[in-house]
């Protein structure tokens, strides 16, 4: 996670409008919502939503059903199918009070995870130990579950917010993120809102020691990923007879011209925000170089310091690696053309031409650089007081001893599609865990059972801070 500072100036209005708009008293969730939580999470968990399987329109169902079984109107809850796949939009009228509506962000497919691997069924929320174990535990069926149940109970209560908020569940996020796109376009009408608040992203860390909340991430701003094709072409010949000129030396200097070339720092609100703060969290070399960087993003020693740790280098500049080799057609026969795939992870503020500019001329005119498809390109959002008041907000109900922390991230998710359509995202995800604990994607995904609770505070606390009567 990353983060970058605020002005003096900004963060003392977003301070300001914290103390203003200081939450009530949250009150626990009760155990029906605690067991509804659950019910909900281990069914979704149960479906096998990942690409080829043709589930998600299952999970997405599924809430639906538990949406019309707590009292949302049929008109107001829509499965939108899009090929193998399926989107989830539930509507909470408001009053209208209180401005635009506010989408709530998901997404309900999963990475594949193969059984044989898994010391437990991946598809099966297990229950051990102080863990719930599962595929998308993490990733990300534990917020859709949470925000489910939240919804379920505000109407429960009675509740009626002062603008709509809206559930947008987007079915494959993990691999092409078309019905995402497809949402944002011919289904506009149902999902606009002024800013989205999204579950797949930011999110707290525990400290390795305690497991007690040390930092909340808020994420408002993503790298894009594009990736490009270097080619080097030469009309080859007999082994027996080596030329100087050959298509996979040529590249391999190219690559090495890549290896050594670093993008220019750059900066915004976001990383600036998770230097200063996560340089005063970290008791270490590289938390001094942070307070130095957030406080002079010219300091290029400190700079150097922080590209040292691959955890961090991406918040500092665009970056390109290699990432796939193909070259020659035959072991007796010179290489008539080679190609490598550079992936590169592209700052907000810049487009891809002007990368592809770059590395062409960084490998020079001998190797072709090309696009090997059309990028998506996000701006950042702008830091908004009245989330940022949310966010406080959820963090005094849920976890108090948190500091908060803006970030950017260095992958993509369903916020940059809603931010290119013009809806601030942020990303604000309930869940907290350690760091040793990330297994997003990875072999025995799993949660903390009390984190997973503490998820149903988080979201009451801040859609009451957003959409309540004062």
């Amino acid at each position: 996670m990353a983060m970058r500072v605020l002005s003096f100036l900004a963060a003392a209005t977003v301070a300001s409008v914290t103390l203003a708009q200081a939450p009530a008293t949250v009150v626990p969730p009760p155990q029906s919502t605690r067991d509804q939580a659950r019910e909900i999470f281990a069914h979704i968990v149960g479906i096998e939503s990942s690409i080829g399987k043709g589930n998600v329109p299952k999970v997405a169902q599924y809430l639906a059903e538990q949406c019309r079984r707590g009292g949302f109107p049929a008109e107001d809850i829509h499965v939108l199918p899009f090929g193998e796949t399926a989107s989830l939009v539930v509507r909470y009228r408001g009053d209208g009070s209180g401005g635009r509506p506010i989408d709530f962000m998901a997404h309900l497919d999963v990475v594949a995870a193969n059984r044989a691997d898994w010391q437990r069924d991946p598809f099966k929320l297990i229950e051990e130990g102080d863990f719930f174990f599962g595929r998308g535990t993490q990733d990300v069926k534990d917020e859709a579950a949470l925000l489910v149940a939240t919804f379920v109970r505000l109407k429960a209560e009675g509740f009626v917010p002062t603008r709509d908020l809206i559930l947008v569940f987007s079915g494959d996020e993990e691999t092409s993120q078309e019905s995402t796109t497809d949402l944002v376009t011919r289904h506009r009408d149902l999902v606009d809102a002024e800013f989205a608040l999204n579950g797949d992203g930011g999110g707290g860390v525990l400290s390795e020691a305690t497991a007690e909340p040390i930092a909340f991430y808020v994420q408002g701003a993503e790298k894009s990923s594009a990736t490009f094709l270097l080619t080097t072409r030469n009309p080859g010949g007999h082994s027996s007879q080596p030329r100087a000129d050959n298509a996979i030396y040529e590249l391999a200097d190219a690559l090495k011209a890549v290896q050594a070339y670093q993008f220019p720092v750059q900066t915004n609100d976001w990383t600036l925000g998770d230097f200063r703060e996560s340089g005063a969290i970290l008791d270490s070399p590289l938390g001094a170089a942070m307070r130095r960087f957030a406080a002079n993003p010219n300091d290029s020693a400190a700079a150097a310091e922080i590209a040292r740790d691959p955890a961090y280098v991406g918040r500092l500049r665009t970056t390109c690696v290699a990432t796939m080799l193909e070259g020659g057609h035959a072991e007796n026969a010179l290489p008539q053309k080679a190609t490598a795939t550079v992936n590169c992870r592209i700052f907000p503020g810049n487009t891809m031409e002007s990368v592809r500019a770059t590395l062409q001329q960084v490998v020079g005119p001998k190797v072709e650089v090309k696009a090997a498809y059309a990028a998506l390109m996000s701006s950042p959002s702008p830091v908004r007081p009245d989330v940022m008041a949310a966010v406080e907000a959820a963090r005094l109900a849920a976890h108090p001893t948190a500091r908060v922390v803006l970030t950017q991230a260095s992958y993509m998710t369903d916020g940059a599609v809603f931010r290119n359509a013009g809806i601030p995202t942020y990303g604000v995800e309930g869940v907290f865990r350690k760091n040793s604990e990330e297994f997003s994607h990875g072999l025995n995904e799993r949660i903390r059972t009390k984190e997973y609770y503490a998820g149903l505070v988080h979201w009451y606390a801040m859609i009451k801070a957003l959409a309540a009567r004062p």
